[in-house]
């Protein structure tokens, strides 16, 4: 067996903190070696943070960057191993996204980016230039670049190759690609794997959303399935400074199988995952398949760079891959010569391990000798277990998402308006999650948990005890009483359910909880209002008042709620640092507190949390600077179905059972009055208002609109014509209305995005107008006949024109019965109905589907046939227009009007070829009543056909009839 083992990493960086990412840098590094791994992998621009942004276009960015690449290069952590990290390099003046590869204190190779991330969150090319690589007709080769005098003076090089290269070693060759060449059409892998490439690693920085990480599985999997190697998958984890979190997950697969897996969700900062590979499987895979033997003769090979240098001494060189080409097969790791534990320039003192923890791959046994011990291959995981479920992402990533900005916002927690409703429920029980989380971190010990200690020192911090405190919570409502701050503000229109279920949410959750009533604040308002005004006074609708009145009311009250939010987030902790008490207290002093615990000090403010969906937000349904105006809002992007499939889960999985409560009633913003004797008169005492009533459209359709809107980047027509197959239900007519809906209330509502509360980005369809969804929020619909209105109604009218004319054929069909099997035509119908069935199906069966299920079932029956003596299922065979056609043959009887249609249809068109009705018919069809006198020439043209002899003209009796236009 040919063994290595290789370490890839998630790591919590943070945009331009420079000391802090280096030594997270250097921590998994020391970590990978402590493990045996002989290459470390390392996020996408790990150094200086991803989410840099125009800080990317400063000199100084790459000058701390370049001094963070010294200080490391001045350690020994590259010693005697592989060092893959990302970071902006500056080439001939050009800014590039790179991987820098480094061993023993050198740098041996600067991988440039290919192809850059320009859509949805993602903004490269305005930071970046994409490689460009030599012609194919040129021969592959690395330019060279000359380094900065500091990293000179650190490494003793003048200059390193720079292109699209590999690290050759005495056993393996290692390539690299970046985070989203992997996701393009022809991946650079592809041909490093076919050139040689055993071993590929991928640096990246890929933003957590719903359902994504099965498809990056299915990417870097597919990749070692067909051309075999083994792929390396390292990930940003956490919140870097932005709307996005980086959700870890990183990877090692062999030959398409995965061996190791960091963490998806962790509040870890460091997280280090190793396997050991047999790199003969990849081999073995490569030598078995003909077609990959063949691509590989033909593919040119990719420039190599040599990773020993010529002063290592050569037993070093050969335990890079360990097997029977280094040990004779024994598998057992040698004992090195020298120590090389100790930092370069300086000394250890006793005890220390130093930076790169004594230089070795497995930690010392007792007489400062390497432990012996043999090596095996890395076991596949179960496929099962790879990924979470929608409901737990929902809790997870937004809980770590929280728990990173505030750590280090240096906030002392949240304060959260809690309603009662769906909504702000999730988002406090998406704090509980994280109080679980953190709980679970901090009383995990140390060993084989690194960082454990730092989630200790943040939690304690920020709980507000003194640094040095040995405190730890004893369950995690210890830390959300601290940490969680909730708000029931209720008014003469909220019920005593929503009241009830609040408090009780928060007892659950162990918040510090206030309820109180608003309506005096409104009243002042109001009375201000009626002193400027003269004396008027705004009713409700219900009371007498306009629509105008009745919106300014519930305004009011949402607004003076995030007045109120935020006095409260100022000056909470001062009334619990003076000892002042909550209106409901969830947790006594004693049940939270042991008895030798020092008393925290509260200090700072705290951070309020919003709580409007993304389908509200599409929509615009929420007051502009109302409680959906915060500082953060962790379900911004998370559709309202998403939601409540995650209600439903923390109700079990934490033990919140009041959630499921809220889950399961009608959603209610509670700000119009009550209906009289609706409080206390009806079981549940739920409130008449109901959200999708006033939005005039359902969340499921809200969902579906924003998936086209966005996802398939439609407009109103786009929308309308995917929409009408869609919904069968729903005639076009009841469709083009609701689309028109939709637009003019998200076209009026458009301008609310530019004051969105900075939400964590979950779905692709976010309306976030920060730089996800970047459109005008001016949209022209006060004239309802231009672009945004219109085109929905156009949509409609050409579909009810179609509608109408083939209701006028099938009307016709009824009186004008012509035997198939009998007509000359027949052949030519039967080409007809079979050339043009999905045409003429599908409007069809869009006419029978807009009337009742009994009117289009008698109606279809009629059409198909008149004397079937079968019981059809109509609505099955009008969607299939190939049965209804073997059906009519079989049989034999009257023509079905279908028939009629398609041809009629077709030879509009002018289809058939070689007929000799063509002139016939083609003439007709050119007079103003060209389908009702096609159908009745048709009937006439047959009757003369059939008896050679005169008659009274079939046309002459339908003009007679009615039935033409």
């Amino acid at each position: 067996m040919s063994l290595i083992t290789v370490a890839t990493c998630n790591l919590n960086q943070w945009a331009l903190d420079f000391d802090g990412n280096l030594e997270r840098i250097k921590d998994s590094i020391r970590q990978a070696k402590a493990k045996g791994a002989k290459y470390r992998l390392g996020p996408e621009l790990e150094v200086c943070g991803y989410g840099c942004e125009d800080h990317f276009l400063e000199q100084d960015t790459f000058l701390h960057c370049n001094e963070s690449l010294a200080s490391l290069l001045q350690t020994d952590l590259t010693h005697h191993i592989l060092v893959d990290l990302g970071m902006p390099i500056l080439h001939h003046g050009v800014r590039y996204n790179c991987r820098v590869f480094l061993r023993n204190s050198k740098i041996l190779l600067i991988r440039p980016k290919l192809f850059l991330a320009d859509d949805g969150n993602y903004r490269e090319g305005r930071y970046f230039t994409p490689y460009k690589q030599a012609p194919p007709s040129s021969p592959p080769c690395l330019e060279t670049h000359f380094l900065p005098p500091l990293l000179r003076r650190v490494t003793g090089q003048t200059t390193v190759p720079f292109g699209i290269g590999a690290v050759a070693t005495l056993g393996t060759i290692i390539g690299s690609e970046t985070c989203e060449e992997l996701w393009t059409a022809r991946a650079p892998h592809i041909d490093h794997f076919l050139g040689g490439v055993e071993v590929i690693g991928n640096g990246s920085a890929s933003h957590h959303q719903l359902r994504k990480l099965d498809e990056r599985i299915r990417l870097i999997s597919g990749a070692t399935e067909k051309c075999g190697g083994v792929y390396l998958y390292a990930n940003q984890c956490g919140c870097d400074g932005g709307r996005m979190y980086f959700d870890g997950s990183s990877l090692i697969v062999v030959n398409g199988k995965v061996v190791a897996q960091a963490p998806q969700f962790s509040v870890t900062d460091v997280e280090v995952v190793v396997a050991t590979v047999n790199l003969e499987e990849v081999r073995g895979k490569r030598a078995f398949s003909a077609s990959i033997r063949e691509q590989a003769s033909r593919t040119g090979k990719i420039p190599q760079v040599l990773a020993e240098e010529e002063e290592e001494e050569e037993e070093e060189a050969l335990e890079f891959v360990r097997g029977q080409n280094s040990d004779g097969g024994s598998g057992r790791r040698r004992r090195r010569k020298e120590e090389v534990g100790n930092e370069r320039g300086g000394n250890r003192g006793e005890g220390e391990e130093g930076e790169g923890g004594g230089g070795r791959s497995r930690k010392r046994d007792e007489d400062e000798g390497y432990e012996w011990h043999h090596l095996s291959p890395t076991l596949p995981l179960d496929p099962s277990t790879l990924c979470h479920s929608p409901e737990e992402e929902c809790g997870l990533g937004p809980a770590c998402w929280l728990w990173d900005y505030l750590r280090r916002s240096g906030a002392g927690g949240f304060l959260l308006p809690l309603s009662g409703g769906a909504d702000s429920a999730a988002v406090a029980a998406i704090v509980g999650v994280m109080c679980h989380l953190l709980f679970k971190a901090v009383r995990t010990d140390d060993e084989g948990e690194g960082g454990r200690e730092g989630v200790r020192r943040d939690v304690r911090r920020v709980m507000g005890y003194e640094e040095g405190s040995d405190f730890l919570p004893t369950c995690p409502q210890d830390i959300a009483n601290s940490i969680l701050h909730t708000v029931y503000m209720g008014t003469s229109n909220s019920s005593s359910v929503t009241r009830s279920r609040a408090a009780a949410l928060a007892g659950q959750i162990g918040a510090f909880h206030y309820t109180l009533n608003i309506d005096a604040i409104v009243t002042a308002v109001l009375g201000v209002f009626k002193l400027l005004t003269g004396g008027l006074t705004p009713r409700y609708l219900s009371q007498g008042g306009t629509a105008t009145e009745d919106l300014a009311l519930q305004n009011i009250q949402a607004r003076l709620r995030m007045v109120v939010a935020y006095l409260l987030a100022q000056l909470t902790p001062w009334v619990r640092e003076v000892g002042g008490r909550s209106s409901s207290s969830n947790r006594s002093s004693s049940s939270n507190n042991s008895t030798n615990k020092p008393t925290p000090q509260r200090r700072g403010f705290l951070l309020v949390l919003g709580s409007a969906n993304v389908d509200e937000s599409l929509r615009g349904y929420m007051t502009k600077y109302d409680c959906s105006s915060a500082d953060l809002n962790p379900i911004g992007s998370i559709s309202k179905g998403d939601l409540k499939s995650f209600l439903s889960y923390a109700s079990h999985k934490y033990n919140y059972s009041v959630l499921a409560d809220i889950a399961a009633a009608p959603p209610t913003a509670e700000l119009r009055p009550m209906e009289e004797g609706e409080e206390g008169g009806e079981e549940e005492g739920e409130h008449s208002q109901a959200d999708e009533e006033d939005m005039g459209m359902s969340y499921k359709e809200l969902g579906l609109y924003g998936r086209l809107r966005k996802m398939e980047r439609c407009g109103p027509v786009s929308m309308f014509l995917k929409l009408v197959p869609a919904w069968p239900h729903l005639n076009a007519r009841e469709i083009g209305e609701k689309v028109k809906l939709f637009f003019k209330f998200y076209a009026i509502n458009r301008h609310k995005m530019t004051t969105l509360t900075p939400a964590y980005h979950a779905e692709s369809y976010s309306p976030d107008d920060n730089r996800f969804d970047l459109r005008q929020f001016l949209y022209p619909t006060g004239l309802k006949a231009s672009v945004v209105i219109e085109t929905a109604r156009q949509g409609t009218n050409i579909r009810d024109h179609q509608i109408d004319e083939f209701r006028h054929l099938e009307q016709q069909a009824k009186v004008l019965r012509v035997r198939g099997s009998e007509h000359p035509l027949s052949g030519a119908v039967t080409a007809a109905a079979t050339a043009t069935a999905s045409t003429a199906a599908t409007v069809t069966t869009s006419h029978f589907k807009m009337d009742s299920q009994q009117e289009a079932k008698a109606q279809a029956a009629e059409a198909l046939a008149k004397n079937y003596a079968l019981k059809l299922d109509v609505m099955k065979q009008l969607e299939n227009f190939e049965i209804a056609r073997r059906m009519y043959f079989d049989h034999k009887r009257e023509s079905n009007a279908m028939y009629w249609m398609a041809f009629t249809l077709l030879m509009k068109r002018s289809k058939i070829e070689n007929t000799r009705y063509l002139d016939f018919f083609s003439r007709k069809f050119a007079a103003e009543n060209m389908y009702a006198r096609c159908f009745l020439e048709i009937k006439e043209e047959s009757e003369k056909l059939k008896h050679g002899g005169e008659h009274k003209s079939t046309l002459e009796m339908g003009s007679e009839k009615g039935f033409t236009r």
